[in-house]
């Protein structure tokens, strides 16, 4: 992924005293250093005694949306699994909208990236079957693959032409 998983933290103080003061951040820090650039970013504030922060912006999670008072450590762990799934982490958190659900489709019910559901249909056919070769045409790959997605024994994310990311559904 070429985008970075930042977050803008804002002094809450300043930004109701009708200053834009706040920070980017690389989210995929660890959270002591992330709560080093707040504390510094607090210090330097243009209101005195400012101690209150919010995420109000953010950019690389990939269509998963962050919530503003989703705290640093939340933050912080959504950017990481991003960061370790880049090609399909933003869109399975988005789909879920919980970590530990999306953690786990990702390590335990992963299946692939294919250009299309019909093509997992057939990959998965031709490795768990004997299909005679004078039969193999008469197969009809996106009938199944409708009917896999239908049953709910999977679920798909397409992040691209061509980029359909499949789970089981369990």
């Amino acid at each position: 992924m070429s985008e970075e998983i930042r977050i803008y933290v804002a002094d809450l103080a300043a930004y109701n005293a009708g200053h834009l003061h706040g920070v980017w951040i690389d989210a995929t820090l660890e959270l002591d250093d992330i709560q080093t650039q707040v504390d510094a970013m607090l210090t330097a504030s243009p209101v005195e005694g400012a101690e209150e922060y919010a995420i109000h912006d953010f950019e690389g999670f990939d269509g998963y949306r962050l919530g503003e008072y989703e705290g640093l450590e939340n933050a912080q762990e959504i950017a990481c699994f991003i960061e370790e799934y880049p090609e399909f982490g933003g869109a399975l958190l988005a789909h879920f909208n919980d970590l530990e659900q999306a953690r786990k489709a990702a390590e335990e019910d992963y299946c692939g990236c294919y250009r299309s559901l019909a093509d997992y249909a057939q990959e998965l056919t031709e490795e768990t079957s004997s299909i005679p070769p004078h039969l193999a045409m008469y197969i009809d790959y996106r009938a199944m693959a409708r009917d896999m997605e239908y049953s709910g024994d999977l679920f798909t994310l397409e992040t691209g032409f061509e980029q359909v990311h499949v789970f089981w559904n369990r």
